[in-house]
């Protein structure tokens, strides 16, 4: 059976983490299904929503297959075992987070429960995050005598700060939702009973903009770090230049002028 369910409605992809029995565990098979996945969006897709089945977002990395590679410690190096779990764990994990992250189209996060370790990385590497008040999110990496993995030290310092990223590495905390939100993990929280509503109102709004424009925008902001001011607005003004011949902009000025509500097709 597939751990990760894709389906494409109105322009919106929402990928389901499908395997409740394991919490929605980063297992090798469910990470490499992931990555295919998003690989495989075509241009049609406008918004891309990411959410685990069940009661968990994504309960981290698949703890079995950790416990199995190191208990072959006795027949092998401990440099020997790291090694495995690199490449046989580790590995395609963080690919998996690296392609939610670099997705073109703009990403939401709804996480309805925990997301832990690596699973919490998943939630940052989406450009948004929608928690319900039943969301818990912690990166306690430390709890299993590793340090932190998945994006972790990348995504997780732009999102909270650096002082607060290392208070949650070293304490573990399991942070709630109102905490979640009050540091910046989490852009909204809303109740548990309003969720799907909430967040459905919150998606459509982001689908049924200027894609092209959006798409540009996005690319301007994850490149924004790296860039002096001057360099950022003659980044901008190419952007403007690539965006300013689509007809979501042409319709955007007109019903600007006409006291309207825009209607853009993603083109």
């Amino acid at each position: 059976m597939d751990s990760v369910r894709c389906e494409t409605v109105d322009g919106r992809t929402v990928v389901t983490l499908d395997n409740p029995d394991l919490r929605n565990a980063l297992t090798v098979e469910m990470a490499e299904e992931l990555s295919k996945s998003l690989d495989s969006l075509d241009d049609s897709v406008r918004c891309v929503v990411l959410q685990g089945a069940g009661k968990t977002f994504c309960a981290g990395g698949d703890i079995e297959a950790m416990l199995e590679i190191a208990h072959s410690e006795s027949e092998e190096s401990a440099q020997e075992v790291s090694d495995d779990r690199l490449e046989t764990v580790a590995r395609p994990i963080v690919d998996a987070v690296r392609t939610v992250h670099e997705c073109p189209v703009p990403t939401v996060a709804k996480v309805d429960g925990p997301a832990f370790g690596a699973g919490a990385a998943l939630a940052l590497a989406c450009d948004v995050v929608l928690a319900s008040k039943r969301a818990e999110m912690s990166f306690g990496f430390r709890q299993v005598g590793l340090s932190v993995d998945s994006g972790t030290s990348y995504l997780l310092p732009r999102v909270v700060g650096l002082n607060v990223a290392k208070e949650l590495v070293y304490t573990g905390e399991l942070v709630d939702a109102d905490r979640g939100e009050a540091i910046g993990l989490f852009n909204e929280v809303y109740p548990a009973e309003e969720f799907e509503q909430r967040t459905h109102g919150f998606i459509d709004r982001i689908a049924s903009g200027p894609t092209a424009a959006l798409r540009e925008s996005k690319r301007l902001l994850d490149r924004s770090f790296e860039r002096s001011f001057d360099e950022a607005v003659e980044a901008e003004l190419e952007g403007v230049g690539r965006t300013a011949s689509t007809d979501d902009h042409i319709e955007g000025v007109t019903a600007f002028v006409e006291g309207r509500d825009p209607e853009f097709e993603g083109e």
